[in-house]
């Protein structure tokens, strides 16, 4: 899965053909023609209250890969707006979903980037990555 370059409606189609969904059966649930189905096969994004009910009917959650996308290439915080001091840490357990792993895994042991670039593109702690590395086997 590429989580740079979303292409929503390709992965809608690929969902339906893998769940084996006649195309008449999704026009009369959608209340949609035959055209505008291929229209949303073909288009990139789509608004949030049809993806939703693309989410519902086909039982996947399509939002979760746009939150990947943002915890993977959305720029760094501004470092100025921060508070200081532990009684304003919030504590973020477990943000990396196993889709995410995987991908940044599989990027490294292709040789697509390099530990360090990983850490450095995706501002992933080296101590988190070295910890995915030896759970996963790598």
């Amino acid at each position: 899965m590429n989580y740079k370059d979303i292409k929503i409606g390709r992965l809608i189609k690929d969902l339906v053909d893998e769940a084996k969904i006649n195309s008449e059966d999704l026009c009369t649930y959608f209340k949609i023609s035959e055209t505008e189905l291929n229209k949303i096969y073909s288009s990139p994004s789509l608004n949030s209250e049809d993806l939703l009910q693309w989410s519902i009917f086909l039982k996947y959650d399509f939002f979760r890969i746009y939150s990947q996308h943002l915890i993977l290439y959305a720029p760094p915080a501004d470092t100025r707006y921060t508070r200081k001091g532990s009684e304003h840490k919030k504590k973020f357990k477990n943000i990396y979903t196993k889709e995410i792993i995987e991908f940044i895994l599989e990027q490294i042991k292709s040789g697509e980037k390099t530990d360090i670039q990983v850490v450095e593109d995706y501002r992933i702690p080296k101590n988190t990555l070295y910890k995915w590395k030896k759970k996963y086997n790598q």
